[in-house]
């Protein structure tokens, strides 16, 4: 498999996701300025005609976009991982809860902190609302070690991803202490140090 990504991009979910589940894979980096593949310079379109990461190539050929449907499709080729539950369970319906909840509250909330033609105005109203699903996290961590319970599962390889951003935006996650200690246990997780170095996020 090879997993076109962009480094600190949603793309780090399945980069996580793929290390945690020791699967084989290879890394190819994307410019998602030009759409180009790096360092050959070949047309990212060619690959994905949206234009975006994470995009999962198949050892078949076959291509695979959207990170909640990428990071379910590695968890099922390893299902004694424990990244996800088995299919048709109430859990892997409590496991898709939470990947939409990522989706559509954090990761889209995020989008307009990226873009600089954002107005301040609605900058900060974009961080109000972060602010409000940091709560929402905070709250639901008091009393467990993961989104799941006390098992990591691909929904966590997702948030991480997304709730790292701060760092990038210079949102202080202190107001929120159990978010902040989940980051940090997410953080130390020997698979996941790999990802970040392999994507130069760490030293």
């Amino acid at each position: 498999m090879k997993l076109y990504f962009s480094p600190g991009a949603c793309s780090l979910s399945p980069h996580i996701v793929l290390r945690e589940a020791e699967l084989p894979f290879e890394l190819q980096r994307v410019d998602l300025q030009a759409k180009k593949l790096k360092p050959s310079d070949a047309d990212f379109y060619a690959i994905n005609p949206k234009g975006q990461v994470p995009t999962l190539q198949l050892d078949s050929g076959e291509v695979l976009t959207e990170g909640p449907a990428i990071v379910q499709y590695l968890a099922d080729q390893k299902p004694a991982s424990g990244l996800a539950p088995a299919n048709g369970t109430l859990p892997r319906y409590h496991l898709q809860e939470w990947l939409n909840f990522i989706t559509s509250e954090l990761h889209k909330v995020f989008s307009p902190l990226f873009r600089p033609t954002t107005p301040e105005e609605f900058a900060k109203i974009t961080r109000d609302n972060l602010a409000a699903r940091f709560t929402h996290l905070d709250k639901h961590l008091a009393d467990r070690q993961y989104l799941m319970g006390n098992g990591f599962t691909v929904a966590d390889a997702y948030c991480f991803t997304i709730v790292n951003w701060s760092k990038f935006k210079a949102i202080d996650l202190a107001p929120w202490p159990k978010l902040g200690a989940y980051m940090e246990r997410v953080a130390a997780r020997p698979k996941v140090q790999e990802a970040l170095k392999a994507e130069g996020l760490i030293k």
